[in-house]
C-alpha cells in the first residue's frame, strides 16, 4: 500500500487535477487500484540499451552505378533485417520540417476543449482528434498521448478558418508522401515486385498524418502501446526528446533520436506483400517523466480494395490473398472481441 500511496502522490504532485487532455480526472480510478509496477512490465517500457537505427544518405541515390545500387541494397537489407531504418539526405529542408514542428505545438496547446472539437475549431473531421485509452482496465493498457488523424484529402481542403495552417501542412505532407513513394518502389524492385504498383494502388484518399503529442508523465507508461502499422510504410519526424522503442532480435530495444534523420518503419502489407522479405516489427513510444515530446508520423497506405498477393519468385506464398479492407475490418473486429490486434497470423496460408 506504501507503493500505491507514494504513485498517487506523484501523480497528484506532478499533474495536478487541470492536465490537459484531463489523464489524471479521466483515468483516477485506474491510479487509484494501481499495486505496485510489476518488473516485467518496466523492462518493456524501461528499455536498458539505446541502439541507432541503420543510416542510409540518400545522396546516393542521384549518383550513377554503382553507388545508387549499393544505396537500394542498404535500403532493402535494413527493411530485411531491422524493419526500421534512418534516412539522412531526404530532401526535405530543415525550413520545411521546422515549420511542421511549429504548427503542430500551436495546435496542441490549444485548449482541451477546443481540441474535442475539432470539426467546428480545427476545420478537420469529425473524429480525427484522439487521446488516452477509453477502453484501458488498467495502467499497463492506458497510452500517454493525443493525436490528431488527417487523411491527405482533409489536409488539401483546410481553409483559412482552421486552426492549422494549410500551407505548412500540406507542403510537409507533399514532399513526405513522395519519399514514401520512392522508397516503396525501391523496396518492391529489391523483392522483385513490380515497382508501379503504389502509383497504381496507393491514394491519397488512404494515406494520413497523424501528429503526436506525448505529455510529461512521472511514472513509466506507454506513450503509444506496443503495435506493428497496418500499411505498407510509414515515414516518422521526431524530436530529440527520444522515446521510440522496437524489438530487435527478441528484445525491446531504445532508438536514438537523430536530428538529421527521417525514420522509417515496414508496415504488415508489406512484409505480406514482399513475402516476408522485409519485416514489420513491433514498436511502441514511452514517456520521459519531465519533456514532452512531439513527432508526425506519415502512413503509406493503399485504396481498400487494393488486393495484397504474398509471392516471389519460386518462394511459396506465406499468406493468402486479402485485400486492404479484409484487413482492416480483421484487426478492428479482434481489438473488439480480444482487446489487440491479431494482425498478419490470422493471414497466413
Amino acid at each position: 500500500m506504501v507503493e500505491t500511496h507514494n504513485l498517487m502522490t506523484n501523480i497528484n504532485q506532478s499533474l495536478g487535477m487541470d492536465s490537459d487532455p484531463p489523464f489524471h480526472e479521466t483515468y483516477k480510478t485506474l491510479f487509484a487500484v494501481t499495486k505496485p509496477l510489476n518488473n516485467d512490465w518496466l523492462a518493456a517500457v524501461m528499455a536498458v540499451e539505446e541502439l541507432e537505427l541503420p543510416s542510409i544518405d540518400l545522396t546516393w541515390l542521384s549518383l550513377e552505378s554503382p553507388e545508387k545500387e549499393r544505396c537500394k541494397n542498404d535500403i532493402a537489407r535494413a527493411a530485411n533485417e531491422w524493419g526500421f531504418f534512418q534516412v539522412v539526405n531526404h530532401g526535405i529542408s530543415r525550413d520545411v520540417l521546422e515549420k511542421m514542428r511549429d504548427e503542430q505545438v500551436k495546435v496542441f496547446k490549444q485548449p482541451f476543449q477546443h481540441k474535442c472539437r475539432e470539426d467546428k475549431f480545427m476545420n478537420v473531421s469529425a473524429g480525427s482528434y484522439r487521446w488516452g485509452t477509453p477502453t484501458a482496465t488498467c495502467l499497463r493498457q492506458l497510452s500517454w498521448s493525443e493525436a490528431f488523424h488527417i487523411p491527405m484529402t482533409d489536409i488539401s481542403s483546410l481553409g483559412d478558418t482552421s486552426i492549422f495552417s494549410s500551407s505548412s501542412l500540406h507542403q510537409f505532407a507533399t514532399e513526405v508522401a513522395s519519399l514514401a513513394q520512392k522508397l516503396a518502389e525501391i523496396l518492391a524492385e529489391k523483392s522483385g515486385k513490380k515497382s508501379t504498383f503504389f502509383q497504381e494502388n496507393s491514394l491519397p484518399s488512404t494515406c494520413y498524418l497523424r501528429l503526436n503529442r506525448y505529455p510529461p508523465c512521472p511514472i513509466p507508461l506507454f506513450g503509444l502501446m506496443p503495435h506493428t502499422d497496418s500499411d505498407f510504410l510509414t515515414v516518422l519526424y521526431q524530436d530529440q526528446v527520444g522515446g521510440l522503442q522496437l524489438v530487435k532480435d527478441g528484445k525491446w530495444v531504445a532508438v536514438k533520436p537523430n536530428p538529421e534523420a527521417l525514420f522509417i518503419n515496414i508496415g504488415d502489407l508489406f512484409q505480406a506483400w514482399s513475402n516476408d522479405c522485409y519485416k514489420s516489427v513491433q514498436h511502441c513510444a514511452v514517456t520521459n517523466p519531465t519533456k514532452e515530446r512531439f513527432s508526425v508520423a506519415y502512413f503509406f497506405c493503399p485504396s481498400y480494395d487494393t488486393v495484397i498477393e504474398s509471392c516471389s519468385g519460386d518462394k511459396p506464398s506465406v499468406y493468402r490473398r486479402f485485400s486492404f479492407k479484409e484487413y482492416r475490418q480483421q484487426v478492428q473486429e479482434d481489438v473488439q472481441n480480444y482487446g489487440y490486434k491479431i494482425g498478419l497470423p490470422r493471414f497466413l496460408v
